[in-house]
């Protein structure tokens, strides 16, 4: 028996990608033997239909189950019209998740857990997008890439400038975005689904303030 996690490296001891479509790596892995093979994900900076895509992936896999951070409506409905099982809510690291599979400790996810096009962001451009100003609530900021947190309303540019995505460095993966309104999931998943997104934003962080560093260091 074989399940797929989405993964953010190409190892067991990687943590487990909370976004499905836009994860780095599928692990295929049986939880029985713990032997696995990592899959890059070909369609990681796609435009569009990457969800789809990532499910016809896994599908032709022949796997039983999928382990993951969250699922978009999509690739929900094309896993389950493959027999596929979808676990959605998943973090640690891929061994971890593979080992409580196993022991029979996931409940299967009967929806999307996210809207499309999660982790994604507004739209495709490489831009700052409309954010980071300060107007109304949390705007949609970071253009294509950055997704819909981050911004603090309508301003401070209006599309394609700054080179920020996808990812803020090089070889960083796409940044999950904040839905200001997510689909109705239980309060426990939306948790789960919040901490892992924060999770990204702070190594996001971390990884502009080290460009920032080297880029100085270059005057």
């Amino acid at each position: 028996m074989k399940i797929a996690i989405t993964a953010s490296k190409s190892a067991l001891s990687s943590p487990v990608d909370p976004r499905f479509g836009r994860c780095p790596y599928f692990i295929i892995i049986d939880p029985e033997t713990m032997e696995f093979e990592a899959n890059e994900n070909t369609n990681l900076y796609g435009a569009s239909g990457v969800g789809i895509q990532a499910a016809q992936f896994v599908a032709n896999k022949g796997v039983k189950a999928l382990l993951t951070g969250s699922c978009g409506p999509n690739a929900f409905q094309t896993l389950q019209a493959a027999g596929i099982e979808v676990i959605t809510g998943v973090s640690g690291t891929v061994q971890e998740a593979a080992t409580l599979y196993k022991e029979k400790n996931f409940k299967s996810t009967p929806q999307a857990n996210v809207a499309s096009h999660f982790g994604m962001g507004a739209g495709t451009g490489s831009g700052m997008g409309q954010g980071m100003g300060m107007g109304q609530g949390m705007g949609r900021g970071m253009g294509g890439g950055m997704g819909r947190g981050m911004g603090m309303g309508r301003g401070m540019g209006q599309g394609q400038g700054m080179g920020m995505a996808p990812g803020m460095a090089p070889g960083d993966p796409a940044m999950p975005s904040f839905n200001p309104n997510p689909p109705s999931i239980p309060p426990e998943d939306e948790v789960k689904t919040l901490q892992q997104q924060a999770e990204y934003l702070q190594q996001q962080m971390n990884n502009i303030t080290k460009r920032i560093e080297e880029l100085k260091k270059m005057k």
